[in-house]
C-alpha cells in the first residue's frame, strides 16, 4: 500500500536524510530497506470478578537491514531521528563490507485494503470496557450453578509501518487487531477442569462486543470445560485419529507448515528439503498459505519487506509445489519472494513466516469419515505442540478428544497427545472432509524468538497410524 502516510516520518525525519543514511548502508549490498512502526495496544483482563490487569502500551522505532549473499546486517533503535539512523547506517554497512553487490529489484506493492485502518481501541471507552468483561462474567456464572472461576481478556491494538526502498519507494499499511478470550473453570464433587474460547481478527473492537459474539464463546467455554469433567484417562498406543475441522489446522501449521519455509529449505535442515516437485502427501491433499484473505488474524496487505500478500500453494494434490520465501532467501533460491517476509516489530529481522495456512476441504461428509474410524480418537481441539523442524517430529497434547470404536463416539478422553512426524501423517491421510474451517481467530507463531499473528484451517481429517499418548492401554 503506498496511499497512507505514516507520522514518524514527517515528524522526525527528513525523506531526503533517510534515503541517504539507507542508500549508504546499502552500498555493494544486494538487499536492503528502512522499516518504521509505530505501534500502540491495550489488554484488560477480569479474573475471578475483578480488574487483574489494564494495561496500555506504545512504542515506534525503525529497523535498517543491508543484506549481501547470505549476511545480513541490522540495527535498531526507538529512537527515530537522524542521528540515529546515521549510526544504524554505519553498523549495518560493517556486516556486508565492501563489494560489488547487484541491488535487487523493489518489491511490488499493492493498494488492495484487506482491513480498515481505523483504530480498534477507539471503538469504546475504558469504563465501557470493564463493564462489558463484567456483564460476561455473570453470563458465564449464570450459565451453569458449578462455574465457579471466569477469566475474560478483551485486547486490540494497532500498527502503523512504513517501508522506504534505497530506490526512493514508500510503501506503507495500517494494521488493526482484536481479540477476546474466554476462559471458565467448573467445580463438580471436587473435581475441576477447565474450558476457553476466543475470537478476533483484523477489525474493530466493537464486533467482538455484540452479545451476538460473546455469548456463543462463553458457552462454547462451558461445553468444553463440562465435557473435560466427564473426560476418562486417555487410551496409548498406534491408532488412527480423526482430527476436526478449523482450529486442529495447528498441527498442519506446525508439523508441516515451518518445514516449507524457505530459510529451512534453502539451508537443507527441513525434512522437505530438495523435494520440490515430488509426492510429499496423499492424493487430495491441497495446502496453502493465504494473507489475503480480508480481515483475517493472520492477514497482511504487504509483508514486512514491502511485498504484497498473496494465495500461495504449497502443496497441489499431495505434489509439493513451493515453499514460503521472504526476499533474501528466494533470491539466494532463484525463485520470486511470496509475500511471506514478516517480522514480530521494528526490533527484530525478517524471515520466511507463515500468515494463514489451511489445507483445502474434500468430498467426504465428516459423518461418514468418523463412521468409518474403527478403534481410534477424534481430537477436536488442540493446546499446545512441540516440532522437530529437521526431521518433522511433533507432539501435541489435546484439550477436547473422545474415545471413537466402531464409528460411535463415547466418552470424552483426557491427558491425550498426539505424536508423529509430518512427512508420514501427509502421507497417511485417509480421509478429507467437505468442511474445511478456519479457526476464530487466536493464533500466534512463535520462531527464532519472534511471535507473529497468524490463521490456521482444515476439514474433517482422518490420519492414520499415529502414536497416541495416554494412560496405559
Amino acid at each position: 500500500m503506498t496511499d497512507a502516510p505514516f507520522r514518524p516520518f514527517a515528524t522526525h525525519l527528513d525523506e531526503a536524510e533517510a534515503l541517504s543514511a539507507l542508500r549508504a548502508a546499502l552500498a555493494g549490498a544486494d538487499d536492503g530497506e528502512l522499516f518504521l512502526e509505530r505501534r500502540r495496544s491495550e489488554a484488560i483482563v477480569l479474573d475471578d470478578g475483578r480488574v487483574k490487569t489494564a494495561s496500555y502500551d506504545a512504542c515506534e522505532g525503525f529497523g535498517l537491514r543491508a543484506v549481501r549473499g547470505e549476511v545480513a546486517g541490522y540495527a535498531h533503535s526507538t529512537e527515530i531521528s537522524a542521528a540515529a539512523l546515521a549510526r544504524a547506517s554505519e553498523t549495518a554497512r560493517l556486516a556486508v563490507g565492501d563489494g560489488g553487490g547487484t541491488l535487487a529489484d523493489p518489491p511490488t506493492g499493492t493498494n488492495l485494503r484487506l482491513y480498515s485502518d481505523a483504530d480498534p481501541m477507539a471503538d469504546a471507552g475504558f469504563a465501557f470496557k470493564i463493564n462489558l468483561l463484567r456483564e460476561i462474567d455473570a453470563y458465564a456464572r449464570a450459565l451453569d450453578p458449578r462455574v465457579v472461576q471466569v477469566s475474560a481478556t478483551l485486547a486490540a491494538g494497532l500498527q502503523e509501518v512504513e517501508i522506504l526502498r534505497p530506490e526512493g519507494l514508500r510503501l506503507t499499511d495500517i494494521r488493526p487487531m482484536a481479540r477476546l478470550n474466554i476462559s471458565i473453570i467448573v467445580d463438580h464433587a471436587g473435581r475441576r477442569e477447565s474450558g476457553g474460547m476466543g475470537g478476533g481478527g483484523r477489525f474493530g473492537l466493537a464486533r467482538l462486543m455484540e452479545p451476538s459474539h460473546w455469548q456463543p464463546l462463553a458457552r462454547e467455554a462451558l461445553r468444553i470445560a463440562l465435557v473435560n469433567l466427564d473426560a476418562e484417562p486417555a487410551p496409548a498406543g498406534v491408532m488412527d485419529v480423526v482430527l476436526g475441522p478449523g482450529w486442529p489446522g495447528i498441527l498442519l501449521h506446525e508439523a508441516i507448515g515451518h518445514g516449507l519455509e524457505g530459510d529451512f529449505n534453502r539451508k537443507k535442515t527441513s525434512a522437505f528439503a530438495g523435494l520440490m516437485g515430488q509426492r510429499i502427501a496423499a492424493p487430495g491433499v491441497t495446502v496453502l498459505d493465504d494473507g489475503t484473505i480480508p480481515d483475517r488474524r493472520g492477514s497482511i496487505s504487504i509483508d514486512d519487506e514491502g511485498t504484497a500478500s498473496a494465495r500461495n500453494v504449497v502443496i497441489e494434490d499431495g505434489i509439493l509445489v513451493g515453499y514460503m520465501q521472504d526476499r533474501q532467501n528466494a533470491r539466494l533460491m532463484g525463485v520470486k519472494p511470496t509475500g511471506n517476509g514478516r517480522r514480530e516489530s521494528h526490533a527484530h529481522i525478517p524471515m520466511p513466516r507463515m500468515t494463514n495456512t489451511y489445507m483445502l476441504g474434500g468430498n467426504e461428509d465428516p459423518a461418514t469419515i468418523l463412521a468409518g474410524l474403527k478403534d481410534g480418537i477424534y481430537a477436536v481441539g488442540f493446546g499446545g505442540g512441540q516440532v522437530d523442524i529437521t526431521n518433522g517430529k511433533f507432539v501435541f497434547s489435546c484439550t477436547e478428544a473422545y474415545r471413537v470404536k466402531n464409528g460411535q463416539i463415547g466418552a470424552p478422553v483426557k491427558g491425550a497427545t498426539l505424536i508423529g512426524d509430518g512427512a508420514t501423517a501427509l502421507q497417511q491421510i485417509r480421509a478429507i472432509g467437505n468442511d474445511l474451517a478456519l479457526d476464530p481467530g487466536i493464533g500466534n507463531c512463535g520462531k527464532a524468538g519472534q511471535w507473529v499473528p497468524v490463521g490456521v484451517g482444515q476439514p474433517t481429517l482422518m490420519i492414520g497410524g499415529l502414536t497416541v499418548g495416554g494412560a496405559a492401554a
